[in-house]
């Protein structure tokens, strides 16, 4: 199932209005959309973090850090990817940054062009993960507009029941069971039982208990 998704957003993160700015200028200038925010508690107020993309933060920001951001993120099940920037960089504070999920820890006066690529990779990475949790959703959303009937039967299909075998378990008519497999598979744009399998290998939540 094809899903169409936002374009990814770079998210800055920085106190530093012209280190900020110039980022973004940069950023955009290589063609990513970006948004920014001189604190963490700002960005929390409007940004949504189910859109792909990834967050570029200071780590040492007044007030809430870049560091405490991380941990909101991580709070909320945000997958978003995080790049830290930081003047003050030592190992210590990358490893915690890394234990949170944290994709690069760069300096912040370094090599821009190093910022770029590891910018590519976490949007590329976020998009990844959004199409696959949108693929699993439409697939979940597919199966819920399904009679409960039509589930039942489609669940017995995909294990390999016949429709005698469904009938039995059911208890009801084989000819309803073709019938309601038939409006099943017609739904879900399946022809066997093989693809039954398949088709229901995509939900987001382990296999459906649909069949008493």
């Amino acid at each position: 199932m094809k899903c169409i998704l936002p374009t990814p957003l770079v998210r800055l993160v920085d106190d530093d209005n012209d280190f900020r700015e110039s980022q973004k200028a940069f950023l955009t200038a290589l063609g990513w959309q970006v948004e920014d925010w001189e604190s963490p508690a700002a960005f929390l107020q409007d940004d949504d973090l189910q859109r792909p993309g990834c967050a570029v933060l200071d780590i040492r920001m007044p007030g809430m850090t870049g560091l405490d951001l991380q941990r909101r993120f991580v709070e909320a099940g945000s997958c978003l990817p995080v790049i830290f920037l930081t003047g003050y960089g030592d190992v210590a504070t990358a490893v915690h940054t890394m234990k949170y999920g944290a994709l690069d820890f760069l300096e912040k006066r370094g090599d821009p062009m190093v910022l770029a690529a590891a910018v590519e990779r976490a949007c590329k990475k976020s998009l990844a993960a959004a199409k696959a949790a949108a693929e699993a959703q439409s697939y979940q959303t597919a199966y819920d507009a399904l009679t409960p009937r039509d589930r039942e039967v489609f669940v017995l299909a995909a294990k390999g029941l016949s429709n005698k075998e469904a009938a039995e378990v059911l208890g009801i008519g084989a000819e309803t069971v073709k019938m309601h497999k038939a409006n099943a598979y017609a739904k879900l744009g399946v022809q066997s039982s093989l693809e039954a399998y398949q088709w229901l290998e995509n939900l987001p939540t382990p296999q459906p208990k649909d069949v008493p």
